[in-house]
């Protein structure tokens, strides 16, 4: 989907065009290759990967602010081994438990207190400067 929308806003290339044409279940490395493909024949370079960790992070808290994701799916992830930069993503990380099952244990708050908590250092995060073009 994201190769079509990207067609559909006028970036045109050849990889970018085969890969909105493949079917959801071609394997991974085939895509993450095509897509990186589709990015150098438009000029794009990916950034470091711990950039590109930290741009996610910020999407990340965007989404929580919005709804679009509970608390309790951060721990879905290890975004707790995020390496973070900015104060902003330091409060944000620190909340994110390893694991969904003792999120109440690890972070000794009751769950709302966590909720709210990790929502404030979300809306602080998507307030903060971005890192970097991209975010």
């Amino acid at each position: 989907m994201i190769a079509a929308e990207a067609l559909a806003a006028g970036l045109d290339t050849p990889a970018l065009c085969e890969l909105a044409g493949w079917p959801r279940n071609v394997d991974a490395r085939d895509i993450r290759d095509a897509f990186e493909q589709a990015l150098l024949e438009s000029g794009i370079e990916l950034p470091e990967p711990g950039l590109a960790r930290r741009h996610a992070l910020r999407r990340l808290a965007a989404r929580l602010v919005a709804g679009e994701v509970a608390p309790a799916d951060l721990a879905m992830d290890d975004w707790w081994e995020t390496e973070v930069e900015t104060a902003q993503e330091r409060s944000f990380v620190s909340l994110i438990p390893q694991c969904g099952c003792c999120s109440e244990y690890t972070l000794g708050l009751d769950q709302r207190r966590w909720a709210a908590e990790l929502r404030i250092a979300a809306l602080a995060l998507t307030s903060s400067a971005p890192v970097g073009p991209g975010c």
